[in-house]
């Protein structure tokens, strides 16, 4: 395969999302292709990009349109050639790409945890009765509610710093945010982790991933040298899963993979918006089965759940 490395005349372009976290994540794919090419900060140009998700702060996603509105207007500017690879937060991901681009780069992932901030308690089980817990995420408010549903969830949109100042303002008494981000942004004090026994987190959490056009070798070749191959084999069977349940931001959906040698170790939790039933399973196969062993445990729950599940 043959191509031309990026210059600083001719930068090579990644699109991103203009939130700090957003931005830490694309310095985070520049540093790495710096590195791996040997090539000066001067030969990538950092793009922001402005999305609806980021622009409409007062509606619940469901309301507006879902996980696309992260990703929309970054797509089109790729597959218009206005920028050569796109930096996501896979748990924002649709599981379905436009025609034309593949999600095949992704860097090594963080910690998958959520964090329960709250500048009141220590933890769930020290909220009092009643009170205010903030939540964006149909997961949580779901996993909350099962677990607390005398807790008045409410509705909890922004940027990590948004977030703790809505706390800071007594909007509400607690809230969750990704360890991953927390770490990303030098401010995992701020949170106490959640073990995934208790809280299962978002199908992807805490990985990064980087989108390309399918018909352009040189940022195929380029991310195939960054591409952390364990991720990778985790969300094959995270999004399979999740694909078949057609999961999305009206759907609360939990799931997690771990690798295990040569093994693969799948959890997933279907949830009632409201908290009032959960229906949970694993299974365990080869890593080269990751994709089949999502769908396998998608059917598995969605046959216990029965029809009319999430209504």
């Amino acid at each position: 395969m043959t191509y031309t490395l990026p210059t600083p005349a001719q930068p090579f372009k990644i699109g991103t999302r203009g939130s700090p976290l957003a931005l830490w994540q694309a310095h985070e794919v520049r540093r790495s292709l710096m590195v791996a090419f040997d090539l000066p900060i001067e030969a990538f140009e950092i793009a922001v990009i402005k999305v609806t998700g980021d622009q409409i702060q007062d509606k619940a996603l469901k309301d507006i349109g879902g996980k696309g509105l992260f990703t929309r207007e970054i797509e089109e500017a790729l597959l218009a050639g206005g920028i050569d690879i796109a930096v996501h937060s896979m748990k924002d991901m649709p599981t379905v790409q436009p025609e034309g681009l593949i999600l095949d780069c992704y860097l090594p992932r963080e910690d998958v945890r959520d964090g329960f901030v709250s500048p009141h308690v220590a933890g769930l089980l020290d909220l009092p009765q009643g009170a205010v817990v903030g939540s964006s995420s149909l997961r949580r408010r779901a996993q909350l509610a099962h677990r607390r549903p005398d807790l008045h969830l409410v509705e909890f949109r922004g940027n990590v710093q948004t977030r703790m100042k809505k706390l800071q303002d007594g909007v509400a008494m607690a809230t969750f945010l990704a360890m991953a981000g927390l770490n990303r942004l030098g401010m995992p004090e701020v949170a106490r982790p959640v073990a995934v026994d208790e809280m299962l987190p978002a199908v992807a959490q805490g990985a990064i991933g980087v989108e390309r056009r399918l018909a352009d070798p040189r940022a195929e070749a380029m991310l195939a040298a960054i591409h952390h191959g364990p991720t990778g084999q985790q969300l094959a069977a995270e999004r399979a899963f999740l694909a078949r349940l057609d999961g999305s931001c009206e759907t609360p959906i939990a799931g997690l993979a771990r690798l295990e040698g040569e093994a693969l170790w799948l959890r997933g939790e279907l949830l009632r918006p409201d908290g009032t039933k959960v229906v949970a399973g694993d299974i365990r196969g080869r890593v080269v089965e990751a994709a089949d062993l999502g769908r396998t445990l998608a059917a598995d729950l969605l046959g216990r759940a029965g029809p009319g599940f999430f209504a």
